[in-house]
């Protein structure tokens, strides 16, 4: 009789403990979709991210910018990713397909120093993913260095981890057909004024020089930029070290584009000068000088 006793002891408590479980997921659940009612992405300190990321129960997966957008870190690749995280999110928000099975949230440095610290963490902009279940993988961070912050590419990212497919809807932006019809008109409206002139069509010098400007933007990597999209530089949000070269020989910064641009300018700017010094029949210390520099 006792141990029958203590079975339905054990039965009950058991229950009671599930019963537990399930209401402070729901009341986990119900208050994440609040604040996504209100926002697409809520911002975090250490006591709600241990509460709805780290602490159990979960049967929703997390998605965590942890960034530093206070204007005295002067972060401008955290304010970059954040505009293309708002965009992510928001096409989640918004779609047909949104549920309570994946949410978006940000942990700033100056308002969760706790949470970076446990993480060990000491660069920003970062991504991570928080699955239902267990611990986060070395994949549920997301290569930014090497693959870059644009949306698409995050949304591709968290399919492959959550197999929640995201269609990203960006914002009209007319600033690129601006500027063609602007540019469209200005070439235009100087053919007109030289209609009578147009011997300028025909000048190698100006058509090398366009030449030039298009071979060093390719061969600098600026393509590789506009696809990727990678930051400007890497600034530590703790020491405020900025790194303009890219450790990993897979990518680069922004910045490492501008330097290669200058150097082969400088490189080509040189054999022209000493072209010039060797073909040139004008004054001796004139070629020399060309020579020189």
């Amino acid at each position: 009789v006792g141990a029958k006793k203590k079975k339905q002891r054990e039965r009950k408590t058991q229950t009671d403990l599930s019963l537990y479980l399930q209401n402070l997921l729901a009341e986990k659940v119900e208050q994440l979709m609040e604040w996504s009612s209100r926002r697409s992405i809520f911002r975090m300190n250490g006591d709600k991210f241990r509460k709805f990321i780290k602490a159990p129960p979960r049967n929703y997966s997390m998605i965590v910018m942890f960034t530093a957008l206070q204007p005295q870190r002067q972060c401008s690749v955290c304010r970059q990713a954040n505009e293309e995280y708002q965009i992510l999110a928001n096409s989640w928000r918004y779609s047909s397909a949104f549920c309570n099975k994946l949410f978006f949230s940000m942990v700033d440095y100056d308002e969760g120093t706790d949470v970076f610290q446990q993480l060990n963490m000491n660069s920003a902009p970062t991504f991570m993913h928080f699955p239902p279940k267990g611990r986060p993988k070395r994949a549920d961070t997301f290569d930014l260095q090497r693959i870059g912050f644009a949306a698409e590419q995050l949304a591709k990212w968290i399919a492959d981890r959550t197999d929640v497919h995201i269609r990203v809807f960006r914002p009209p932006n007319y600033s690129g057909t601006i500027a063609l019809a602007l540019l469209v008109s200005l070439v235009g409206g100087l053919l007109y004024l030289r209609r009578n002139n147009l011997e300028f069509i025909y000048n190698k010098t100006g058509w090398a020089m366009v030449s030039l400007c298009i071979v060093f933007a390719m061969t600098s990597g600026q393509m590789w930029n506009h696809i990727r999209g990678p930051p400007y530089a890497h600034k530590n949000p703790h020491n405020g070290q900025v790194s303009y070269i890219h450790g990993s020989s897979q990518a680069q910064f922004v910045a490492e584009s501008h330097i290669i641009l200058v150097l082969n300018a400088a490189i080509t700017m040189g054999m022209v000068l000493l072209n010039e010094a060797a073909t040139s029949k004008g004054d001796v210390g004139k070629r020399r000088s060309k020579s020189l520099c």
